[in-house]
């Protein structure tokens, strides 16, 4: 058979039914491994490894096949996109980490709608199987409590919603990072002190306090909620709307904002949008904990407010409340108006030394092209 017409999917079906692998099953795996020049090169792929690399997945997939069903996706592509990437970026935070003597701070910066959440599910169940254990936080985690964000907003009656920058207690996330960054889980400790025959007490590390926040509180407005009690992790998945995104030169936000790029239309809007870039300064030491970032992007920053009236019909389908579409529209454009997507997402893709990874997310919510920030032509 022409190993250029035999997908990976089809291999993967096999598999899954019940067949062994076989020797061109690798063979046509490894010549797919190296078809996707940019996929690639963003996970390390050479002619010389590729075959090791395929045999790291193959075993990593037949460890996961009795639980693939636990998986929170279930779309005709999922296979592809296990194969494609979560296996080898599971497999890639595991190279990271490894060459580190602390916890791996993964940074995910993803818009509304482009799957957070999913990643870093499926990534928790991949690595586990890898022998890491892994915490979740999210930037929506570090919310300040209903009664600041009440003074708040008597402050600046703008900040209506939470989410932008400014609605965020900068110094938890700070301390809470600090914190998983200097833990070590008894097992790590172990495999980092082989010849110890007892770990001492003073390397295993102490309960940390994981923040949580309960959007559903006070009608919707949100409050903490009781923290996830955690005795460390190995690697930390910190995912957000902004996370990782620098503040721009006031000289290209003014740019930008000349054009009046929608939803922003009158000088107060772009006033907001300067205070909110503004503020970005305020998250640059908590920015600084991350050890690596990659961003979920979308083919069309517009996507983020079709994917939430998707969600929200969905929600209301099943009998709970939702917003109408005019309000989900007005919620969205007002992060937009915040950070627009168009320009500061697009300026961390650009500036590519930041980005160690870029997954675009196509208007189905597939994944399109997977590489390394300075390898992505946003032009196309």
């Amino acid at each position: 058979m022409d190993r250029s017409t035999v997908t990976p999917v089809e291999i993967l079906h096999r598999w899954q039914a019940g067949d062994r692998p076989t020797a061109p099953d690798f063979e046509h795996l490894a010549f797919w491994e190296l078809a996707d020049d940019l996929r690639a090169r963003a996970f390390g792929i050479t002619p010389d490894n590729a075959a090791d690399v395929v045999r790291c997945k193959t075993d990593l997939f037949f460890s996961l096949l009795d639980e693939l069903h636990t998986f929170p996706l279930k779309s005709n592509v999922f296979l592809e996109t296990l194969w494609n990437l979560w296996l080898p970026l599971a497999m890639q935070l595991s190279t990271a980490k490894q060459s580190l003597n602390r916890p791996l701070i993964q940074g995910i910066l993803g818009g509304q709608g482009t799957g957070k959440t999913t990643l870093c599910q499926v990534l928790r169940l991949i690595l586990a199987k890898l022998g890491y254990s892994t915490v979740s936080l999210s930037l929506d985690d570090l919310y300040k409590t209903y009664a600041d964000r009440q003074q708040l907003q008597k402050a600046d009656p703008r900040l209506i919603w939470r989410g932008p920058p400014g609605t965020h207690d900068i110094d938890l996330g700070i301390a809470v990072l600090d914190k998983l960054r200097g833990s070590q889980t008894r097992n790590l400790a172990a495999v980092d002190h082989p010849k110890s025959d007892a770990i001492k007490p003073d390397i295993i590390n102490k309960n940390i306090e994981i923040p949580r926040f309960d959007k559903s509180a006070y009608a919707g407005a949100g409050d903490r909620s009781q923290p996830e009690i955690i005795s460390g992790a190995d690697i930390v998945l910190f995912e957000g709307w902004f996370v990782g995104v620098n503040p721009v030169l006031d000289a290209k936000l003014n740019e930008f904002l000349a054009g009046a790029p929608f939803p922003i239309s009158t000088e107060s809007d772009c006033q907001f949008a300067r205070d909110m870039n503004a503020k970005l300064h305020d998250y640059l030491p908590l920015w600084n904990r991350l050890d690596r970032l990659m961003v979920l992007y979308p083919q069309d920053y517009r996507l983020s407010q079709v994917w939430r009236n998707q969600a929200e019909r969905e929600m209301m389908a099943t009998g709970k409340s939702g917003m109408s579409e005019a309000e989900i529209n007005r919620f969205v454009e007002y992060f937009w108006k915040a950070l627009h997507p168009e320009l500061f997402i697009k300026s961390i893709v650009e500036e590519g030394d930041r980005v160690d990874l870029v997954i675009e997310i196509l208007g189905d919510r597939t994944v399109g092209k997977i590489c390394r920030a300075i390898h992505l032509k946003l032009s196309d």
